[in-house]
């Protein structure tokens, strides 16, 4: 089929737009057009953090959708976000596609959404357009989401999700015990907003059912257990953001790439790298004992310290922080991660433990020290530092601060284990050979592409067999 036509829709959060762009540029390259839909929201800060010298591909066109909250409501609430997504986006995306299809020689050819978003593929298949569902979280996650139904039936669960008492779970023998506090859900708000999340997460593995394509970015290497558990899912990561230059990459920060100059004047593996996403808040105590612990460390840092990364108007640093650690340390606002990954002077990852920043660590062979914050993030440090034993966790002291003196000293014990470094740069090659030509998510990648062009469809039988229908 010529001309492919896809529209792609992220869920409005940076960890999700970065993904899908990447997998945008994936699709672009090989020849598809690209409709990228975002909110009017984020439009602004996508647009706003481009460099002044890049710009949006011609083959990647921007379009955007009001996600019904009023400019000065908190996105940040989740719960009220997901329930204004689902109020007003339906019948926004609906308009969008009929807009889109007047045209005779531009109409969609296929949709791809974020799983968070599944009722775009409802929409899709409303319309009569074949559509792909994006795990962008770990599979594992995946797989608890699709096991609700048993949860519930098993007493686990009550019917809004809530655990009938606190316990670990285990999907499988193989798979790490994953607390049910720590459930997707109920990371975020009060128990109203939690009951809402729970809600529409549901409400969106429901409809991946509407999929003619289920992928994930992930690989199998990393979560065999997962893909036994929910079989239909095939993997295409990691999608790696970081490789365009000058192209829109769907930040909502601008990235301070000054810090890649910096970085080249430091040794080889001498620079511990810190950042923790677009979500994580910290209350002001445990900024300043962060900062106080890397100053003790007596190493090279680069850190990341959004706007908003403290809980109060001004991230606070200790009395004379910044004097004292000039000629050893950089702070900056948000960074071209990737590169700073691939960089030879990183020696290690203090991360949050998203599943982008797990994908792009891994990728790059680069050690983790893990520090969650919510969500998948949990699930995420117990697959780096229990299964695939590739970082350490840091720990909260009796009064759940992590402390200076915990800081230095998981610093010290990572980079002092070359056992951890070996099984890093282990899976960097497995990771690597799965995205190669001829690697597993390379070739699923190409069969979708595939299917695509020649008008076809997959059926994937739960041993996962992949067989071909003609439309």
């Amino acid at each position: 089929m010529e001309n492919s036509h896809a529209l792609v829709i992220p869920y409005p959060a940076q960890g999700h737009v970065i993904p899908m762009m990447e997998l945008s540029y994936c699709l672009m390259h090989r020849g598809f057009r690209i409709t990228f839909v975002i909110t009017e929201f984020n439009h602004a800060r996508v647009m706003t953090a481009l460099p002044k010298t890049g710009g949006v591909n011609g083959q990647i066109r921007l379009v955007t959708i009001p996600d019904g909250m009023a400019p000065g409501e908190d996105r940040n609430d989740v719960g009220k976000l997901c329930e204004s997504i689902l109020r007003v986006m339906p019948c926004g995306l609906e308009a969008l596609i009929r807009k889109i299809n007047e045209s005779d020689h531009d109409t969609i050819t296929c949709l791809v959404a974020d799983w968070c978003m599944g009722w775009a593929v409802e929409v899709a298949a409303k319309m009569g357009i074949r559509g792909a569902a994006v795990w962008t979280v770990p599979m594992g996650l995946c797989a608890v989401m699709f096991h609700v139904p048993k949860l519930i039936e098993d007493g686990i669960l009550d019917a809004d999700g809530f655990p009938k008492k606190q316990q670990m779970i285990k999907l499988s023998p193989t798979m790490p015990g994953l607390s049910t506090a720590h459930l997707l859900w109920l990371c975020i708000g009060d128990r109203v907003s939690q009951k809402s999340l729970f809600q529409y997460f549901d409400g969106c593995t429901r409809a991946t059912k509407f999929a003619d394509w289920f992928f994930c970015n992930s690989f199998y290497e990393i979560e065999p257990y997962a893909y036994d558990l929910v079989p239909k899912v095939l993997p295409i990561g990691p999608l790696m953001a970081g490789r365009r230059h000058g192209l829109l990459e769907g930040n909502f920060w601008p990235e301070n790439s000054t810090c890649l100059s910096w970085l080249d004047e430091q040794p080889a593996r001498s620079v511990i790298y810190v950042a923790f996403g677009s979500f994580t808040i910290f209350d002001q105590c445990q900024f300043q004992e962060l900062a106080l612990g890397l100053e003790i460390s007596n190493r090279s840092f680069l850190w990341v310290v959004r706007p908003d990364l403290t809980n109060g108007s001004l991230n606070a640093y200790p009395d004379g922080f910044e004097a004292r650690v000039a000629n050893r340390g950089r702070i900056i606002g948000w960074s071209p991660q990737q590169k700073v990954l691939a960089h030879p002077s990183i020696a290690c990852f203090l991360t949050h433990c998203g599943w982008n920043s797990t994908m792009e660590g891994v990728s790059n062979g680069v050690p983790f020290l893990c520090w969650p914050y919510f969500a998948d993030q949990f699930q995420n440090q117990a697959y780096i530092s229990d299964v695939w034993k590739v970082g350490l966790q840091m720990k909260p002291n009796s009064s759940g601060i992590i402390s200076r003196e915990e800081i230095k000293g998981k610093i010290d014990e990572l980079l002092g284990d070359e056992g951890i470094r070996a099984r890093s740069l282990e899976l960097k090659r497995i990771a690597q050979k799965n995205v190669a030509e001829g690697g597993s998510s390379y070739k699923n990648f190409d069969d979708f592409i595939e299917s695509i062009k020649s008008g076809s469809v997959r059926e994937i039988s739960m041993n996962g067999t992949v067989n071909w229908l003609s439309l």
